[in-house]
């Protein structure tokens, strides 16, 4: 019979959700750490035929997902999904490539190069993000001239080779919240209003979670991002915009423990019966 192996690199509310929805289908689900696994190509045995990659950490779960695809073992998601979503500005270059609506944004190098693409954008206020990142962490609305000089000197002198990118964003004005579309081989199965006072409106920075119904135009654009980076199991964050509905963000390994109780909806159920889709089709 064939199996599913969950990797994880320490086990949330999320994974004991999937776990637990994965008891009450009776599939069979192995748990792998993968702090604990020595990737070797040459000696390692697989007792399981799809892996569903749920790694906090984007370094181990890349390098896992790479390997185990190698060895001929199909990963949830892909690698070539995970590469997309992992990187903000690439997430947007495609979004963009296939003209699925996404906030407009640009990649400099320099100050010189920041000014100009401001202007450029129209004007202050602008977010500067991380291209490799999660959690609302390390962004930066800029509201000036003053504010950019000095968030570049920070990034310049005590930031990593990666910080020494600087992805803007135009600055959006949202109506005190954003959307998270929770979408599965293309369909948005749920999705919740994430309400702040503050310009980040992340659950992880205080955000509150309720339910957002799933409209027409909701539907279409999370599958337009979902084939557009190339499906599987994802989380969009969408903006309402005067012009409509945008694409901000792509989450590959979403977090979605506070979410099943608004939407009432079994996100773990969803994942699990995707996964026992994919078992069929090998």
């Amino acid at each position: 019979m064939k199996s599913i192996a969950l990797l994880h690199s320490t086990i949330r509310g999320d994974e004991k959700l999937i776990l637990e929805a994965a008891r009450r289908k009776d599939v069979d689900m192995k748990i792998i750490d993968v702090r604990t696994e020595v990737l070797d190509p040459y000696r390692y045995e697989a007792d399981f035929d799809l892996v569903l990659e749920r790694c906090i950490s984007t370094v181990k779960g890349t390098h896992a997902t790479r390997f185990y695809e190698a060895i001929g073992i199909p990963v949830i998601n892909s690698g070539t999904v995970a590469a997309i979503c992992e990187d903000k500005f690439l997430t947007s270059l495609t979004l963009l490539k296939h003209k699925v609506p996404t906030v407009e944004f640009v990649m400099v190098f320099s100050l010189e190069q920041a000014l100009k693409a401001i202007r450029d954008m129209g004007g202050f206020p602008v977010i500067f993000k991380p291209s490799l990142g999660s959690w609302g962490r390390l962004l930066s609305k800029v509201n000036d001239i003053d504010a950019l000089e000095t968030v570049i000197e920070h990034k310049d002198v005590l930031g990593s080779p990666q910080q020494k990118a600087f992805y803007i964003q135009r600055y959006v004005e949202k109506p005190g919240r954003d959307i998270r579309s929770f979408v599965v081989d293309g369909k948005a199965i749920c999705a919740i209003y994430r309400d702040s006072p503050h310009w980040i409106t992340n659950t992880a920075r205080g955000g509150k979670a309720s339910n957002c119904p799933i409209t027409k135009d909701l539907s279409k654009i999370s599958r337009q991002a979902s084939d557009a980076v190339g499906g599987g199991i994802l989380a969009m964050d969408i903006f309402e915009t005067e012009e409509g509905l945008k694409i901000n963000e792509i989450n590959h390994t979403m977090e979605f423990k506070n979410s099943e109780a608004p939407t009432g909806v079994s996100i773990s159920g969803a994942i699990v019966d995707y996964c026992i889709q994919t078992l069929k089709k090998l």
